[in-house]
C-alpha cells in the first residue's frame, strides 16, 4: 500500500468515524447522513473526484460574527455565490481538514477557525446537489457536501483566488439574489450558530 493509498484509507475512516458520530436534529439531515454512509460503505474511493456518479465534497461558510457578515464566492462553473469549498485530497486528514484547506484557499484569509463540539470541528448541515465537476462534455454528477462553519478574526480581509470570478463579505440579511437555498440554509445555520 502507497502512502497516498494509506492517507485515502485514513480519510475515509475518519470521514465514516465524522457521519457516524454526528446527530443533526432535523430528520431530512438524518436520512442525508445515513445516505452519506451507506455510500462511502459501498464506495472505498468515495471521497474522490474519480469517484462516479457521486462522491463526498467538503465546504464551509466563512463567517464574520462580529461584523454579521458571510463571504461568497461567485463560482466560476456555477455561476453562483457560494461558500467556500470543494473536493476532497488524499493528504487531508478528516473532512474538517478538507473544509478548512478549501476555505482558506478561497478566501486567502489565515487563521480561520472552524465551528467546534468538545474541541472537535462538527458539520453543520449537509447537502446533496448535482453538479458538472469534470468538464462541459462530462455528465453531471452527485456532490455530498458536508457543511461546516468557519468563523474569520474581525474586520478579516479576503483576497480572490484563481478559483472565483469574484469574492465578497455580504451581511447576512443581504444575500445576493444568485444564491441557492443551500447557501442561504447554510448562512441562516451560521448565524444560528455564532449569535
Amino acid at each position: 500500500m502507497t502512502l497516498t493509498e494509506t492517507g485515502a484509507s485514513a480519510l475515509h475512516a475518519a470521514a465514516v468515524r465524522t457521519l457516524s458520530g454526528w446527530r443533526p436534529a432535523d430528520p431530512d439531515q438524518e436520512r442525508l447522513r445515513l445516505d452519506y454512509l451507506d455510500h462511502l460503505a459501498e464506495q472505498p474511493e468515495g471521497l474522490f473526484r474519480s469517484c462516479l456518479p457521486a462522491h463526498i465534497t467538503a465546504s464551509a461558510a466563512v463567517v464574520d460574527p462580529a461584523a454579521g457578515r458571510v463571504l461568497l464566492t461567485l463560482h466560476p462553473k456555477v455561476g453562483l455565490w457560494l461558500q467556500m469549498g470543494g473536493h476532497c485530497e488524499p493528504g487531508d486528514r478528516d473532512l474538517a481538514s478538507a473544509a478548512l484547506r478549501e476555505a482558506t484557499e478561497e478566501s486567502g484569509i489565515p487563521d480561520l477557525v472552524l465551528l467546534a463540539a468538545d474541541g472537535v470541528p462538527v458539520p453543520a448541515k449537509l447537502d446533496r446537489h448535482q453538479v458538472r465537476c469534470t468538464g462541459k462534455d462530462r455528465p453531471e454528477n452527485t456532490h455530498l457536501d458536508v457543511q461546516y462553519i468557519a468563523v474569520a478574526p474581525p474586520g478579516a480581509e479576503a483576497l480572490i483566488s484563481e478559483e472565483s470570478l469574484d469574492l465578497r463579505w455580504f451581511g447576512f440579511d443581504e444575500l445576493p439574489e444568485l444564491t441557492d437555498h443551500s447557501v442561504r440554509d447554510l448562512v441562516a445555520r451560521a448565524r444560528q450558530l455564532t449569535g
